[in-house]
């Protein structure tokens, strides 16, 4: 049978019952003849109780002396719920072994608490899976080149699984979560959204990039590069659910584009709240001032999302663009104190209440009248869009956060993704 790799989110793993159902329905597969490795994440709500102690004792915007003691902290939550879940297993009678990811090795450089995965060592894996035993595999970390325990910041354990199914060539990573898949778009906003049974990689990756919470966004681009199947599923269904069906569950994430999906002109609606606007006034139109003022935000290791840059008049121009709401603050202290002195700009305007909506689709490709379809439908609810960024399969606008409700429910009806769509 094949060798499949299963990851459970920190919901899955939030109690010694839920790790006692995921030792129950990984056991199902282990039985069912399959070799099984399987990468947990921390037990819900301990990393962020393990780095509020951390805060407590040195409280700081920007602890880079302590990165590395960081990590070794944070990697403890995953060690006990990889621990707690071989424990289950034993107790259910299957054999498993728990490694943290520097017993592996998983080889990472050296950025602590955003660390990249280099390489995978999947002999001493390998060896416990001829041997009949699960291998579960600790999620979010690994190990530098100088031995110190690395994190892949938040969303790692996503990542570790794929790295690990890659790796191994894994005919399938199975990623549960506490939805049963993809959706249209957040079915807490609009509840006819309905889940898809295939999503493209690429139309996956767009719409992780643009505020869908369901896969972390770094592992969708590894899965992309190393063509590893993923599948989005439920862990909350029952554990004894048969198995064949399981395996059909949830959404597939495909590199197929096949007929039914190149019929659908838009896939998804995309929406973050995470975004804010700043915009520079009056700045002299000539090369390089683009640069000025981004590479001064760059160097401040502030990351930069949709930019315009207004028509010229008299020689001066007005520019805008848009960073994550938590750096708002720190890119509009950067730029009052740093930048606009040696522009000569007069004003710099910032705004947090903008959200970001997007459309996601490959049929984007083929089919024209695609963003005007969505202006169109934004226009008749009276909502006003302050900044267009747009690719081959995704249109984004900047709207005004209090509208973000009204537009996502609006270009849902637009495009026809209502539940009792066929």
């Amino acid at each position: 049978m094949a060798l499949i790799v299963h990851k459970y989110g920190g919901t899955s793993m939030g109690s010694t019952e839920r790790i006692r159902n995921v030792a129950k329905r990984v056991a199902k597969w282990a039985r069912a003849g399959h070799q099984m490795v399987v990468v947990p994440s921390a037990m819900s709500g301990e990393t962020n109780r393990l780095l509020g102690l951390a805060k407590e004792l040195a409280p700081s915007d920007n602890p880079t002396d302590y990165f590395r003691e960081l990590d070794a902290l944070a990697a403890t939550g995953e060690q006990a719920s990889s621990a707690l879940l071989a424990i289950a297993l034993q107790a259910e009678g299957m054999p498993s072994v728990s490694y943290a990811g520097w017993q592996v090795p998983i080889r990472t450089d050296s950025a602590f608490t955003k660390a990249r995965i280099a390489s995978i060592d999947d002999a001493r894996v390998r060896a416990d899976l001829n041997a009949g035993k699960v291998v579960i595999i600790t999620g979010f970390q690994g190990v530098d080149p100088e031995g110190h325990i690395t994190t892949l910041g938040r969303g790692g354990s996503d990542t570790s699984a794929v790295a690990v199914a890659a790796a191994m060539k894994a005919a399938e990573c199975l990623i549960y979560t506490d939805v049963d898949g993809v959706y249209t778009t957040d079915p807490r906003v609009v509840p006819e959204a309905r889940r898809l049974q295939t999503v493209s990689f690429e139309e996956m990756l767009e719409m992780a990039s643009l505020g869908s919470k369901v896969l972390q966004i770094r592992s969708v681009e590894f899965a992309g590069k190393y063509k590893v199947p993923l599948r989005v599923l439920s862990s909350f269904t029952p554990w004894d659910i048969d198995i064949h069906e399981e395996a059909k569950s949830g959404t597939l994430i495909t590199f197929e584009e096949d007929e039914q999906m190149e019929q659908a002109i838009v896939s998804g609606i995309a929406f973050t709240r995470d975004e804010a606007k700043i915009s520079i006034i009056g700045v002299p139109d000539k090369p390089g001032i683009a640069y000025k003022i981004l590479g001064a935000v760059a160097q401040a290791n502030i990351e930069v999302d949709m930019i315009i840059q207004n028509i010229s008049k008299g020689g001066l121009t007005d520019f805008s663009f848009t960073v994550n709401r938590n750096d708002h603050a720190r890119a509009m202290e950067l730029l009052k104190t740093k930048v606009m002195a040696d522009l000569g700009a007069p004003e710099v305007i910032g705004d947090a209440k903008i959200c970001k909506v997007s459309i996601v689709g490959i049929g984007m490709r083929s089919h024209v009248g695609v963003a005007s379809r969505m202006f169109e439908s934004l226009s008749a609810e009276g909502i006003n869009i302050q900044m267009i960024s747009t690719s081959e399969i995704k249109t984004s606008v900047v709207i005004d956060e209090k509208y973000l409700e009204l537009a996502v429910r609006a270009l849902h009806k637009a495009f026809d993704l209502e539940q009792n769509q066929a």
